[in-house]
């Protein structure tokens, strides 16, 4: 155990239970959630608004071929998913990764982390809104209600849309393209600026935010009926459009390449972002060693399945060029005619994603909640309101932080920024569980990651993926092209003589690999943002949470 005045102080198991036993004493969580309610849950939190929207984006990059990359992301989801099922039954307390690297890797790195977290549920959120907005302008339509093209936009997608109109022309334009140049034109202007912003993703943020501040609960029902209407809508749209599918329209079926395909990778993975709120569950499932595991694979196996149906059938019913748009599954029966089940999808989407903004707006409070509790942030973030109890400031905040940034930038730049964070978390899950192993915790796990020995498996693999590497003649321009790669190959050669001497599991080192590859593939900004975002953080940190920490000597 670490010192008190070390950065590396860690919370043993025994006194995270013992903390949440006190703090719920007289008014302990619920244990009502069994196997079925947990993959309800965990398929609420995926359906959202990455299949609604963000499928659309990675199938315009990557063309038809964009359907292997969900088999091959969800591969990496079910190595973190097992890795966080272990933790979840080592440490079945509602505080997720955070709490995990509290208990592995010591403060610092939980900071790190809860920081993490805090940008992916405020980033996903500002996508989630963002794709709330075009579905909610698509249903108006279909009522023949029409908001003026500038309020419904962000100025960067409008204005780009609008430059390139003037350089090449209408006919070279998308229709989506030709809304947004329209929308700039028709655009008025104040002080010599033009007003445009996307004014519905900012009025829901602060709808779901007021609701979410007065204390609305979702009951284990209302989790399943809207279960039931998502799934619905993607059966529905899989099913009516394979009857418009046109098999030329899958040709070429890699377009762009695997360059193109990989370029789909944040928001694939976005896609996926939920299934790791289950384990946030824990203090209420009835069996959570028993139950989570399961739960977890089984919410991706169907998820995966339906993603890579639907991918097929929107890249069969229109040219993939077409689908870079933000609701591309009510875009492409509007394409072919059959603007009512275009008004179906999109009333039904509106409906479905407004239920993933409410999850992701009430959670992103919580994570404040529970670092303020343990000193590291100021205790107002833990303040909770005396009538509606809820975390009342950091509700607050919350709204004003995805709200903001929601009515004036691009969703495909969230994409990328949301999935940094998540990757980032997800590796020192899988991690995790390697020291887990090594230190002699997982003796106290009901449930562990099933034991393969990596210790020449992973050295093995190492050696023929850089060979094969190295013979292709490709590795010093990939390196110079994506400097994280250089990382990646590094961390592998650590990892495979850790493996040879340590006997690691094969299964979490794949799971930090798998995710540290898919994080070579986002964008060098959204890094550059990410770092600025940490190197914050730390500043908080040093300046304030380190000395206010409950493990700090005297703050007990």
């Amino acid at each position: 155990m670490a010192n008190n005045s070390s950065l590396f102080r860690k919370k043993s198991v025994a006194k995270i239970l013992r903390d949440t036993q006190n703090a719920d004493a007289g008014a302990g969580l619920e244990k009502v959630l069994g196997v079925r309610d947990l993959v309800s849950l965990g398929i609420a939190a995926i359906v959202g608004a990455g299949i609604f929207s963000t499928i659309g984006l990675a199938s315009f990059n990557g063309g038809p071929a964009v359907s292997l990359l969900f088999v091959f992301t969800a591969i990496a989801c079910v190595f973190t998913a097992l890795s966080y099922a272990q933790f979840a039954s080592t440490v079945p307390v509602s505080g997720s990764a955070y709490t995990y690297a509290y208990v592995t890797f010591g403060e610092l790195f939980a900071w790190i982390i809860g920081w993490a977290l805090i940008l992916e549920y405020a980033v996903s959120n500002m996508v989630v809104a963002i794709s709330w907005s075009e579905y909610f302008v698509s249903m108006l339509a279909g009522f023949g209600l029409h908001l003026p093209a500038y309020l419904t936009i962000d100025p960067g997608s409008a204005a780009e849309a609008f430059a390139k109109l003037q350089a090449v022309g209408t006919d070279a334009l998308t229709f989506a393209e030709r809304e947004a140049a329209r929308a700039y034109a028709t655009a008025p202007q104040f002080g010599g600026m033009r007003i445009i912003l996307d004014l519905p993703a900012g009025l829901i943020t602060v709808l779901v935010t007021s609701l979410v501040y007065i204390g609305i609960k979702e009951s284990r029902t209302a989790s399943n009926i809207m279960v039931i209407l998502k799934i619905g809508v993607v059966l529905l749209v899989i099913f009516a459009g394979a009857f418009y599918v046109k098999p030329e329209n899958w040709l070429p079926f890699a377009p762009n390449g695997m360059k193109g395909v990989l370029s789909g990778v944040a928001a694939v993975f976005f896609a996926f972002i939920g299934f790791d709120s289950i384990s946030t569950t824990a203090e209420e499932c009835k069996n959570p060693q028993r139950d989570l595991p399961k739960a977890m694979i089984y919410c991706l196996l169907i998820c995966t399945v339906l993603y890579v149906l639907i991918t097929l059938v929107l890249t069969g019913m229109v040219n993939y060029k077409e689908l870079n748009v933000d609701d591309p599954l009510a875009f492409v029966f509007q394409r072919i005619g059959l603007d009512f089940m275009a008004g179906i999808i999109s009333v039904s989407a509106v409906i479905a994603i407004t239920s993933a903004l409410l999850v992701y707006q009430l959670g992103q409070p919580r994570i404040w909640m529970t670092m303020s509790r343990d000193g590291l942030l100021w205790k107002r973030f833990s303040k909770i309101h005396p009538k509606y109890k809820t975390p009342s400031f950091a509700t607050i905040v919350t709204g004003f932080v995805v709200a903001i940034p929601a009515l004036f930038f691009k969703m495909d730049f969230f994409v990328d920024l949301t999935s940094v964070g998540t990757f980032f978390a997800f590796i020192l899950v899988c991690a995790g569980v390697l020291y887990m192993d090594h230190s002699g915790i997982s003796r106290q796990s009901q449930f562990k990651v099933p034991y393969v020995n990596g210790q020449f498996i992973v050295g093995v693999l190492f050696v023929i993926a850089f060979g094969f590497t190295l013979s292709a003649g490709t590795l010093g321009q990939s390196v110079a092209d994506k400097p994280l790669l250089g990382v990646f190959w590094i961390t592998w050669l650590v990892l495979s003589v850790l493996a040879f001497r340590h006997k690691f599991s094969l299964l979490p080192v794949l799971g930090i690999l798998t995710n540290l590859y898919l994080m070579t593939e986002l964008g060098t900004s959204n890094w550059l943002i990410f770092v600025i975002w940490l190197v914050i953080g730390l500043v908080i940190y040093f300046s304030y949470g380190y000395k206010k920490s409950k493990l700090a000597e005297g703050n007990e």
